[in-house]
Order: structure tokens, then C-alpha cells, then sequence
């Protein structure tokens, strides 16, 4: 059974409900995991692909934005010429590849919900073996293989690192909570060790933000910092029962409302949840009461089983970077080892 991201990870010291006795509870853990993950990525020799990699991953356990970041930097490398791969680890899915993914064939029970995703606009690959994953991309004719998530996955050496932050700070909350390493925090590692191996970050700002947090910057230590935000167009009209299974279901909530949206009601489910008939039923059945649409985000809908995508509207989001030329300089970078 999967649990629902704890909103008190993301809650600095002993502000509303951060929970200071759990988190001291699950301290010897936290410590546990990050020696774990310290001593794996020392001990690995990185595999060169043959072709240049692009890294887009985070520090913390979801709802960062990373993926759409993903797809935006692969839309990019290929606007400049060049064969762009995605590759993901396909989290949630049965399959172990290296499997390229198609969207008229495979399911998220298969391959999982975001390299799905990806699929629908440019080539995309699953491999639970990053490197084996990255070769036969790159056998398959990629020029750049873009990793969405692996930050932590030393198996394969990198071109380029990107660290992707959620940079929205309002109300007590903070990306990185107190800094405690997961289970005691959102952390995957200790922050200074996650930046020590990056080329620069990609700050996330919600609507209405027009510049970042100061205090939030000066923790990147100097890296570059290139600010972006999601894009959706207008939520369908007339009244809506939105649902989402993601990182911080909580932000989708506050991204439809900031867009307009007549939101009748909204459903929290855990990270790649898996919708079942029963579950559906009692959506349709609330949005009945509402006289209301159903309405989720497009990492949701692909998961969602076929006879329901009629009955469901996807809400899509895109990643925009605020400075095209800034990360359109980072891709320089690897344009000149590109095949």
C-alpha cells in the first residue's frame, strides 16, 4: 500500500504540525539511507554511454517538477538538430528493460506513468539498468540520452547535472523541510552532498512568483540557478472534481485554483497511484453530486484504464524556463560531443 507524501517533511523546525518527535524517531534511519546512498555512489565507476547524458534529477522524493524539466530539455536538444532519448527507470512498471517505450502498446502498469508520458513526444526508453538503458538508446541512434532522475544512480557518467528545486516557500513550507534525509524528511541525500555533483539548478516558481527566495539561493553555494515554471492551458470550464496521485498533490490543487478553475472538490492520492474501477466509480459518483467534470493531471490520466480516458479531461503542464538563453547555454556544453 502506498502512503501519501507527509506534508510535515516540507515544514522547517517545529512550525504547524511538523511532527519534531517523529522526526527525531526516524533520525537513525534517515542516517542509515544517506550512508547507504554516499557509499554506493563512491564505490561506482560511471559507464560512458558513447553519447553525451543529461541528468535532470532531485534532491528530494517527488513533486519537484523534474520530469516536465525533463521533457523540456529533450525538446530543446532536439530543436537544436540532434536525436534526443529520454530514459527513465520506469518506476511502477513490471518491466526491467532496456525497452523502448510506445504509447500504443505499453501501459503504466508496464513501463510506468512518466516515461509514458514522455513517450507521447519523443522517444523514450525504460531501463531499471541505467547504462544498459543509455547503450541501446544510443544503439538505436540517439545523439543525447536525457536521464529523468538518477541524480543518485551513479552507473553512468553524465554530461551535463541538473538539479530540479520546487521553489514555492509560502506558508511555513520549505523544499527541503529541516534538511532530514528520507524517512525523517523529503531529502534523498544530505543537500550539500546532492550539489557537490551538480552543474547547476533549476528553480521551480508557482504562478504569481516573480522572483525566487533569496535565502532559498544562497543554499546552492554559487551554482548557477536558471528559474522555470509549469504552464497549463485554462481548466476545462464549468464546475470540476480534480484528483491527483503525484509528489504534493496540494500544489495541483493550488494550480488550479490560481488558473481559474470552478473547483468543486479535489482528491489527494499517494504518488503513482493505480486507479481501480472502485476508486473511479466513487470520483464519478462525488463529481455526480457537483454536477461536475473529472479532471486530473496528465501523469494521472495515462494511468488511468482506457474505458475512463473518454470520462476523464487531462490538465497538462509544460516546463518554460524564464531565460531561454540560460539553459540553451548549459546545452552548449554537449552539443559539441553530440554524434
Amino acid at each position: 500500500m502506498k502512503l501519501a507524501t507527509p506534508r510535515w517533511w516540507y515544514v522547517r523546525g517545529r512550525q504547524r504540525g511538523a511532527m519534531p518527535v517523529t522526526r527525531a524517531l526516524l533520525r537513525p534511519l534517515s542516517w542509515a539511507w544517506a550512508a547507504v546512498t554516499a557509499r554506493r555512489i563512491a564505490r561506482t565507476t560511471p559507464s560512458d554511454a558513447g553519447v553525451p547524458v543529461i541528468c535532470v534529477g532531485n534532491l528530494t522524493l517527488g513533486g519537484a517538477g523534474k520530469t516536465p524539466v525533463a521533457r523540456e530539455i529533450a525538446r530543446r536538444v532536439a530543436a537544436r538538430g540532434f536525436s534526443a532519448h529520454l530514459l527513465s527507470r520506469g518506476y511502477g512498471g513490471t518491466e526491467a528493460g532496456p525497452l523502448r517505450v510506445d504509447p500504443q502498446v505499453h501501459t503504466s502498469r508496464e513501463v510506468g506513468d512518466e516515461p509514458l508520458m514522455l513517450a507521447q513526444d519523443l522517444p523514450a526508453w525504460i531501463a531499471r539498468d541505467r547504462a544498459a538503458g543509455a547503450r541501446a538508446a544510443a544503439a538505436a541512434g540517439a545523439h543525447v540520452v536525457v536521464l529523468d532522475d538518477g541524480h543518485q544512480n551513479p552507473a553512468l557518467k553524465k554530461a551535463l547535472s541538473l538539479i530540479v528545486v520546487d521553489g514555492e516557500t509560502r506558508d511555513g513550507e520549505w523544499p527541503f523541510g529541516d534538511g532530514a534525509v528520507f524517512p525523517a524528511g523529503p531529502m534523498r541525500e544530505p543537500l550539500a552532498a546532492g550539489l557537490a555533483r551538480a552543474d547547476a539548478v533549476v528553480l521551480m516558481l508557482p504562478a504569481g512568483v516573480t522572483a525566487p527566495d533569496p535565502d532559498l539561493v544562497k543554499l546552492f553555494g554559487g551554482l548557477p540557478v536558471l528559474t522555470a515554471r509549469l504552464e497549463a492551458p485554462p481548466p476545462p470550464a464549468g464546475p470540476q472534481l480534480a484528483f491527483a496521485g503525484v509528489g504534493k498533490p496540494w500544489k495541483v490543487e493550488r494550480a488550479l485554483q490560481a488558473a481559474g478553475c470552478d473547483l468543486a472538490d479535489f482528491a489527494p492520492f499517494p504518488d503513482h497511484f493505480a486507479y481501480d474501477e472502485p476508486v473511479l466509480a466513487r470520483l464519478a459518483a462525488r463529481a455526480r453530486q457537483f454536477d461536475a467534470g473529472l479532471l486530473t493531471t496528465e501523469k494521472d490520466w495515462v494511468r488511468l484504464p482506457k474505458a475512463w480516458r473518454e470520462r476523464v479531461a487531462a490538465w497538462p503542464a509544460q516546463a518554460r524556463f524564464d531565460d531561454p538563453a540560460a539553459p540553451d547555454a548549459l546545452l552548449d556544453r554537449v552539443a559539441g560531443t553530440a554524434g
